[in-house]
């Protein structure tokens, strides 16, 4: 072979050499510092492509579960508010049942029914302003949790609806007022009660005791009313005030004033709306017209009947509450099954990705042994072929 001194080939190629595995050593490092097998495009794009994808798919399932969560704790809170109202229901049982009986007065129904309307404004109350996160947890709105894999979606949605109670047929009776600006006119009538209504004849003088639906005109209004409540009622009086054989008004219960007598539905609910409420009587009038007004809900507790009904649409209400609660407890099932389900894709994905983009150390800390080697090898021949040119001094001497 040729001594050349134009060109050093053999350090060339040395260097180049040397060039590759600094190349190779460098991306040894770069693995083993990050623990990434793919530290740019260049290492691995068609694996790059594959692993971010994959992290796309993670990122996105990680929130939904946080989704789910969130989902679960609103539900929760809805939860816990309605077992409350179920408690504040069984008190409204114990008042209903206790107003029902024929040992305590109607003043003590009175203060039965203050309790329980108490109740049915805490019931209202828990309705508006239970929120989560800043929004009302009794809406008709649907909660709806979004959930993703950042290529396909679903939508997890539970409604709570709205809770008011009247929503679940606690309320007012619907009522109406007969005011009188004078006593009445013998024969003239009033009627009240559903259908056709009962109707009571007024007269001077009772025609005979027994006579039905007849009330006795008083010296004065006052005295008028109030036997024409005792009637409506079945109250005491019966064969003087009014007919002996005048029976309680299934409808309606009388509330008697010195000029007016208030007329409460005994039924629950709108229905009451509809009762019939007439007079031929120039001197009175009702205050809601032909028919009550104001019904919604439930009945009160000032009477016994009107307790009776009561009792029932509470019981009603509380299967309500139960139902809602069941529908809600089967949404958070659903929602934490959403989450499980969620949490194992990720565990797989990740493994997945992991496979795609991790280092294998122990390969790469072999290849780092190797180049580290190749490097210190490389210095020294490329030294040696540096210094092979100044052979050619020697044939100079």
């Amino acid at each position: 072979m040729a001594l050349s001194i134009l060109n050093n080939i053999a350090s060339l190629a040395a260097q180049n050499q040397l060039g590759i595995t600094n190349s190779n050593l460098k991306s040894a490092l770069f693995q083993l510092s990050s623990g990434s097998r793919i530290n740019s495009g260049a290492d691995d794009a068609a694996g790059l492509a594959v692993a971010d994808g994959l992290q796309a798919n993670i990122t996105a399932l990680t929130q939904s579960t946080r989704n789910a969560n969130d989902g679960v704790g609103g539900l929760q809170v809805a939860d816990g508010s309605l077992a409350q109202v179920t408690t504040l229901l069984n008190r409204a049982v114990t008042l209903a049942t206790e107003s029902s009986t024929g040992t305590i007065s109607n003043t003590q129904r009175t203060a039965l029914d203050t309790e329980f309307t108490a109740i049915k404004a805490e019931i209202d109350s828990i309705g508006s302003n239970t929120n989560y996160n800043g929004t009302a947890v009794f809406t008709s709105s649907p909660l709806n949790v979004f959930l993703s894999d950042a290529g396909s979606s679903s939508t997890i949605s539970a409604t709570t609806g709205a809770l008011t109670s009247l929503g679940i047929g606690l309320g007012a009776n619907a009522s109406n007022t007969l005011s009188a600006i004078a006593n009445a006119t013998t024969t003239d009538t009033v009627t009240v009660g559903s259908g056709a209504g009962q109707t009571y004849t007024l007269v001077t003088a009772l025609t005979a005791s027994t006579t039905a639906n007849q009330v006795l005109i008083g010296a004065n209004t006052a005295a008028t009313l109030a036997n024409l409540a005792a009637a409506v009622n079945g109250g005491a009086g019966s064969g003087v005030a009014y007919g002996s054989l005048t029976v309680t008004n299934v409808d309606v219960t009388a509330l008697a004033g010195a000029s007016t007598v208030a007329f409460t539905a005994k039924v629950a609910g709108t229905g009451g709306n509809a009762l019939v409420s007439t007079t031929t009587d120039a001197s009175f009038g009702f205050s809601a017209g032909a028919t009550f007004a104001g019904g919604a809900g439930s009945a009160g507790l000032t009477s016994a009947n009107a307790a009776q009904a009561a009792l029932t649409t509470i019981n009603t209400a509380i299967q309500t509450i139960a139902a809602l609660r069941g529908t809600l407890g089967a949404s958070v099932n659903r929602l934490q099954a959403a989450s499980n389900v969620i949490n194992n894709q990720v565990q797989n994905l990740t493994g997945a990705q992991d496979s795609v983009r991790a280092a294998d150390i122990p390969s790469t800390v072999a290849a780092l042994a190797k180049f580290s080697i190749l490097e210190q090898t490389g210095i020294s021949a490329l030294a040696q072929a540096n210094q092979q040119q100044q052979l050619v001094l020697k044939l100079l001497q």
